[in-house]
């Protein structure tokens, strides 16, 4: 078994495909979307929705979580 930096930088080599298996491996509950999600969250598609759903919360349009 090799150290962590090692497991790291082989992740990084790794095809999208194959991370989508290690994930599907490491996280058995996950379905394809989860999967989807992670991926576009990493590759920053969410950022402009994060950034608008914080423009709202402290332009005082949201209603607090119960």
């Amino acid at each position: 078994m090799g150290t962590v930096e090692e497991i790291k930088q082989a992740i990084q080599t790794l095809s999208n495909e194959q991370r989508k298996e290690l994930e599907a491996w490491w996280h058995p509950d996950y379905d394809e979307w989860d999967l989807q999600m992670d991926s576009d969250a990493r590759a920053g598609k969410l950022d402009a929705l994060a950034e608008r759903a914080l423009a709202d919360f402290n332009a005082g349009k949201c209603d607090e979580f119960p």
